[in-house]
């Protein structure tokens, strides 16, 4: 997302603890820049208040917890409940960042088990999370395919 979030240093903190956003933003841009995604997220978050960010954090929390309940009791990642949670959490990017087809949805799941960084944020939720989003994201988008 966007560098230019419209927060200081303080809010920074209290929303985001030891994350910070501008940390990525110049690998995230090369990777990501040219694209609508991108201009999208960007002028979307940039006009974001405080309290806006405490809802999207909020809202993403939420269906991770969710999610982390479902797989701690054993739904499979292929099943209802886990595909309903990815379809959710596709939906609250869009709502929030970008147009999030199936297809980032799905690139985005591979990066949560690709990339260390990811993984150990999302695992910091429960461990085997990522690798549960993954598999629920690619379910939910051959779902929505078929």
């Amino acid at each position: 997302m966007s560098p230019n979030l419209n927060l200081t240093a303080e809010e920074r903190a209290e929303l985001f603890g030891g994350h910070d956003p501008d940390e990525h933003a110049p690998e995230a841009e090369q990777r990501w820049g040219g694209t609508r995604a991108w201009s999208d997220a960007t002028r979307r978050t940039s006009s974001y208040t405080k309290d806006d960010w405490r809802l999207f954090t909020a809202e993403a929390g939420d269906i991770s917890a969710r999610l982390a309940d479902a797989m701690r009791s054993g739904a499979p990642a292929d099943g209802d409940l886990a595909m309903d949670l990815a379809e959710e959490h596709r939906a609250h990017i869009s709502r929030w960042c970008y147009e999030c087809t199936y297809e980032i949805h799905r690139a985005l799941g591979d990066m949560y088990v690709s990339d260390p960084r990811f993984t150990a944020t999302i695992d910091a939720t429960a461990l085997g999370l990522a690798a549960y989003y993954q598999a629920a994201i690619t379910a939910n988008a051959l779902r929505q395919n078929a």
